[in-house]
C-alpha cells in the first residue's frame, strides 16, 4: 500500500464533485473519480494529475464492487469516501408517480449504501472517512421535494449508523447538507424572483459555491476532524435557521 492518500468521490464529473476532487488534489491527495456519464468524466479527468476516471452507476451493485475494486487496483488503498452522486427531482406530490420516486432513491440513498458497504474492507485497512453528501432539504420540509427530501434525510440516518457501527474499527462517517449552491444548473433553473427569495432567506445573503461545499468535505476526511463522526454540518449560510418553505418556490 502507498502513502499517499486516496479518496474515492462519486458524482464527481461536475460541480461539487470536481470542485471537492480539486481541493483533495491540491491538499495531496490521489482521487479515483467515479461517475456514470462517461463524456463528461472523460473531459474531467483530463489535465488532472493524480485521478483515475471510472464509470460506475451508484444504483448498481455488480457496478459498485467492481469501481471499487478497480479503484484499489490503481491505487492500493481508500482513505475517504466521498458519495456525493445523485440527482435532482422536484415537483409536486400527485405528479411523483412511483417510478419517479425509484430512480431518486436508487441513487441518493441506495448509491450511498452500495458504495460505503463495498468500500468498509479498504476502510478499515486505513482507519478512513466516509462523507455522504445530502442537502439542506433533507433536514427541512420544502414544497415540491417529496422524493428528493426524503432520500436526503435518508442519507443522514444512514451516516449515523454508519458512525455506530463502524467506529469500532477507526472509520468515521458524517454528513455535509449543501444550501443553495451558485452551479450553471441552479442559475439556469432558478427565476429572479427565487434567487432573490432565497438571498433574503438566507442570514449571509448568498448562494454558497462548489469550493466552499468541497472545503468542508476535504475538512471531514482529513485529520483535523480525527474526533468527529456521526455528524451532520450544514454549509447553507445559515439557511436552516431561518424557517421552512419560500414563497416563491410555492408559487412555482
Amino acid at each position: 500500500m502507498g502513502d499517499t492518500r486516496t479518496a474515492l468521490v462519486t458524482g464527481a464529473a461536475r460541480g461539487i464533485g470536481l470542485a471537492t476532487t480539486r481541493l483533495f488534489l491540491a491538499e495531496g491527495w490521489r482521487v479515483a473519480m467515479v461517475d456514470r456519464d462517461s463524456a463528461a468524466l472523460a473531459d474531467a479527468v483530463n489535465g488532472l494529475d493524480g485521478v483515475h476516471g471510472i464509470d460506475c452507476d451508484v444504483s448498481d451493485p455488480q457496478s459498485v464492487h467492481g469501481m471499487v475494486r478497480e479503484a484499489l487496483s490503481r491505487f492500493g488503498r481508500i482513505d475517504a469516501l466521498v458519495n456525493n452522486a445523485g440527482v435532482a427531482d422536484f415537483g409536486p406530490l400527485e405528479d411523483t408517480d412511483f417510478s419517479r420516486w425509484r430512480r431518486v432513491m436508487e441513487t441518493n440513498l441506495d448509491g450511498v449504501f452500495l458504495c460505503s458497504q463495498a468500500a468498509i474492507p479498504a476502510l478499515k485497512e486505513t482507519r478512513g472517512a466516509i462523507v455522504n453528501i445530502a442537502s439542506i432539504s433533507g433536514l427541512r420540509a420544502s414544497t415540491l421535494r417529496i422524493a428528493y427530501g426524503t432520500s436526503k434525510a435518508g442519507v443522514i440516518h444512514l451516516t449515523q449508523q454508519l458512525a455506530a457501527e463502524l467506529g469500532e474499527y477507526g472509520i468515521r462517517a458524517n454528513t455535509v447538507c449543501p444550501g443553495p449552491v451558485r452551479t450553471k444548473l441552479a442559475m439556469a433553473v432558478h427565476s429572479p424572483a427565487i434567487i432573490a427569495a432565497y438571498h433574503d432567506a438566507i442570514p449571509l445573503n448568498r448562494y454558497g459555491s462548489e469550493e466552499e461545499i468541497g472545503n468542508a468535505i476535504v475538512f471531514l476526511c482529513s485529520d483535523k476532524a480525527s474526533y468527529v463522526t456521526g455528524q451532520t454540518l450544514s454549509v447553507d449560510g445559515g439557511f436552516e435557521s431561518t424557517g421552512i418553505g419560500l414563497p416563491a418556490l410555492r408559487q412555482t
